[in-house]
């Protein structure tokens, strides 16, 4: 049931994310300071042909809130208007498949969900939930994405599975006046990201804020350390499990890793201070408090614009990006995304489908900000700034030569339940740094149970 990434080289991606990015941050726009309604573009000429639906009611099912949420809703709105359906939104909670499970046995399934794992939608295909993407969806994904992001969302060779929105979640987002204020550059390399921190601390900063409350950022950290420094094929074969989570190569990572981890001077209020701060918060506290914020850098995909939106600092000035540091020869580029799934076989599931794999529903919300397509037809002029821009360009660009978030690969049960699995090895991990054979050891526990399943 597994879906296996045929991608060449990760150096590739970087380069161009690298360079766009950081060309990109001189741009000096908020991403997401606008909030005005469905986009600017929704007056122009269709390019989807959508059934009329009146008196048709379509639920769907995603863990989105705050401004995603919002967003997300004037993507619906929009297919409301052009079909006459009527769209609800139904707030879910992680791990989706159980929360999906609990509704199917209630017999209130949505009609589509936005499944975050390539992993769940494998499970929800196992279990008979999903439903296959129906002609006209499939004409869409055909026309608008590389052949990379269509077998992610397929299974034994049927199509399930819409990927809607994308990340690229290699990114390390900082504060610029904490960075003037110490006299620090931008790092290229691991051991430069390391010195960069202790030249920020002893300006009296804390460098880093990490969002230990959230297992899936610890993930994060760990494959890009694990894919700069073992490499693409490792990489796939973890991913797989191919090789065990004590192979020498994940010592290796989070040996490295250990090296941020394991000095709570460098974390914004230590590991204990860390693993009680969410994501929104973690970034947050970076760009509030001028050049003495709680944190000076913040690690995570091109989605933190939304939450730096919620502060008074504008992207491209106040709040600037790099791409994370190579720790081996190659910079990693690891990337993300949420796959629109049908859960009821109906007219309007699939329409709804079709409209997610659409050039105008992606230009909605592209515009809103906060946001990169995999759709390699939407126009770049539609994102509302320079680093969202060239960052969107660069993963389009990239085609095939993208590495999927390799949590979001493995089965639910071990790579995306709270509390749970590496969600929950990694942050003990970032509690007890120094117990990095205890950690391979239940890692590798849990995953061989995960996989088995």
């Amino acid at each position: 049931m597994r879906t296996t990434l045929s991608i060449r080289r990760a150096a590739l991606v970087f380069t161009a994310v690298g360079a766009l990015a950081l060309t990109g941050c001189g741009d000096g726009g908020g991403a997401d300071k606008s909030d005005d309604g469905a986009g600017k573009g929704t007056d122009s000429v269709p390019t989807v042909t959508l059934p009329k639906l009146d008196g048709e009611n379509i639920s769907v099912a995603a863990v989105w809130t705050g401004p995603e949420q919002a967003n997300f809703t004037k993507v619906l709105g929009e297919f409301e208007k052009r079909t006459g359906a009527k769209v609800t939104f139904v707030p879910a909670q992680d791990p989706i498949v159980n929360f999906l499970g609990t509704k199917i046995a209630g017999g209130q399934p949505p009609d589509v969900a936005m499944i975050p794992q390539v992993g769940a939608v494998q499970q929800a295909v196992a279990k008979k939930w999903a439903k296959p993407v129906g002609e006209e969806a499939k004409a869409q994904l055909t026309k608008n994405y590389a052949q990379v992001w269509q077998d992610l969302g397929a299974v034994d060779g049927t199509q399930y599975g819409v990927y809607f929105k994308a990340a690229n979640k290699s990114l390390i987002w900082y504060n610029a006046a904490a960075f003037d204020n110490a006299g620090a550059a931008e790092p290229e390399t691991w051991k430069d990201f390391i010195a960069t921190a202790e030249t920020i601390s002893d300006s009296g900063v804390t460098p880093v804020s990490v969002a230990g409350a959230d297992g899936w950022t610890l993930t994060d950290w760990f494959e890009n350390v694990y894919l700069s420094q073992a490499g693409p094929e490792k990489y796939d074969q973890l991913a797989q499990h191919e090789i065990p989570w004590t192979d020498p190569s994940v010592k290796d990572a989070l040996t490295t890793l250990a090296e941020l981890f394991g000095r709570p001077e460098l974390i914004a209020g230590g590991a204990d201070g860390a693993l009680q701060t969410e994501f929104p918060t973690s970034v947050t506290q970076t760009f509030t408090g001028g050049d003495q914020p709680k944190g000076a850098m913040v690690f995570e995909g091109d989605f933190v614009s939304v939450n730096i939106a919620q502060t008074e600092a504008e992207i491209g000035t106040d709040a600037k990006v790099f791409p994370f540091p190579a720790v081996g020869a190659d910079s990693p580029v690891v990337t993300g995304g949420d796959a629109a799934v049908a859960l009821k076989d109906s007219k309007g599931a699939q329409a709804l489908l079709t409209w997610l794999a659409s050039v105008d529903a992606a230009k909605i919300w592209a515009e809103a900000g906060g946001f990169i397509s995999p759709n390699k037809n939407l126009d770049s002029a539609a994102y509302p700034n320079d680093v969202q821009r060239t960052m969107a360009e660069a993963l389009v660009q990239a085609g095939d030569d993208v590495r999927f978030d390799m949590s979001d690969q493995a089965p639910q049960s071990f790579g995306g339940t709270p509390g749970k699995g590496e969600w929950k090895i990694l942050q003990d991990f970032l509690k007890n740094p120094k117990d990095i054979a205890g950690a391979q050891q239940k890692l590798e526990s849990e995953a061989a149970k995960a996989y088995k399943s």
